[in-house]
């Protein structure tokens, strides 16, 4: 067999000519029909590279690809005789160009997962925060060498040792090491399936306290942690209560962060603060300074970005303080105006919403007509909208076509003339 690596060497005539290296046959993967990388061998006694072997039993397959017997165990064994012999095989090619293929990490087991969060279980009984501490680092530095080692802490419960180590360890009577829950809370930040109880373990007060303290802090990575611990509770418990004192404020100035994943998980939250909130809350929102951040992130916000921001501004309308301070931004109208048809069509619809919301405030509906707003509202009827946004629509064109007729006939006749030939 050829490897496809290749050389061009010079003869005695200088006349250029390819060489081919073969590869002995042993070092070949009988699925990827590649050099392996990581030899590992079936208990039916064939190597083969690592990856190529785990995609086929993830796939669902329990037999040998090349015999066909089924595989009693699931979990090949590394074969370091053929590795060292292929690393060797390398070396004595470097000169055609073949580079060393490097000394795998041995990735965990389950059993050794399994181990471990045994062992955590066992700290956060005795409270033993350093064993603890020197667990969760551990666990870390395993998911960093790989995805494959991430994929198995996820799927064996650490998650859940977690939830409640956190609890555990914030609730102590006397000093707490924020360290170790700045640690613990580093990892609450990866996909775990948790469990109601596990939220209910992160959304106790405790937990919450030490979560929006985070949020407060000048670490910068603690604060990133935390809202995205928060936006994950937000997710997954739809009733879940953020009745924590300053969390407005805190939001609100995540919104100043030059990081467009935390903008937009604050946003997340503020959303769900929002929709279940007093007149109170919104009012705190409001006196943070939410409503000019808001607007700026929208300027250049992707798809996420823009929609949960105009899903705010649109809650906020509901109040009469939010409307007032909403209309008294020379950038609202210009900028809802602009978002329509711009951004997706849940975004076109809540920015309609939000227009129809400010044309009871006098001076607002006159500006939106001036940029234009006439026109594509007619276009979104034409090509199609949901029954709310149509009936919110036609009203609007009702208004302002007894309002401002004659100012929508003046721009309609300004942008016919730019085609007009001189």
């Amino acid at each position: 067999m050829l490897f496809p690596w290749r050389r061009t060497r010079k003869g005695k005539l200088g006349v250029k000519r390819e060489m081919e290296i073969t590869v002995p046959p042993h070092f070949i993967c009988p699925i990827s029909l590649d050099l392996m990388r990581d030899p590992v061998t079936l208990c039916t006694g064939v190597t083969y590279d690592r990856e190529s072997i785990e995609k086929w039993m993830e796939s669902g397959n329990v037999n040998c690809p090349v015999t066909n017997q089924i595989a009693t165990v699931s979990y090949p064994i590394p074969n370091h005789t053929t590795r060292k012999m292929i690393q060797n095989w390398c070396v004595e090619n470097r000169s055609y160009g073949v580079e060393r293929i490097p000394t795998p990490r041995v990735p965990i087991t389950p059993h050794e997962i399994s181990e471990v969060r045994l062992k955590m279980a066992a700290a956060v009984k005795d409270g033993d925060g350093r064993r603890l501490g020197d667990l969760v680092v551990k666990v870390r530095n395993w998911g960093m060498e790989s995805e494959r080692n991430k994929k198995c802490i996820l799927g064996n419960g650490i998650g859940s040792v977690l939830a409640d180590s956190f609890r555990s360890f914030a609730g102590v009577s006397g000093d707490v090491d924020l360290g170790l829950l700045k640690e613990i809370l580093s990892l609450l930040t990866w996909p775990f399936p948790f469990t109601s109880e596990d939220v209910s373990h992160l959304k106790s007060s405790v937990s919450l306290r030490f979560i929006a303290g985070f949020l407060k802090e000048d670490d910068l990575s603690a604060k990133q942690n935390a809202i995205a611990v928060l936006k994950h509770l937000v997710f997954v418990d739809d009733q879940m209560s953020l009745e924590i004192e300053g969390i407005e404020e805190t939001l609100v100035n995540i919104l100043k962060l030059p990081i467009s994943s935390q903008s937009t998980n604050s946003l997340v939250i503020i959303h769900r603060i929002l929709s279940s909130c007093s007149q109170m809350t919104a009012t705190t929102f409001i006196e943070s300074g939410l409503i000019p951040l808001l607007l700026e992130t929208l300027i250049d916000g992707d798809k996420l970005t823009c929609e949960k921001g105009l899903s705010i501004l649109d809650q906020i309308l509901s109040w009469e303080e939010g409307k007032a301070s909403i209309c008294q931004n020379a950038l609202a109208v210009p900028l809802l105006v602009k978002k329509i048809s711009r951004v997706s069509d849940a975004a076109t619809e809540l920015c309609v919403s939000c227009i129809w919301k400010m044309s009871s405030v006098g001076g607002s509906l006159h500006e939106a007509v001036r940029l234009g707003v006439f026109q594509k509202l007619l276009v979104e009827l034409q090509i199609g909208c949901s029954e709310r946004t149509r009936e919110k629509a036609n009203e609007l064109l009702k208004t302002m076509n007894l309002l401002y007729r004659d100012e929508i006939d003046r721009f309609e006749s300004s942008m016919a003339l730019q085609y007009v030939k001189r």
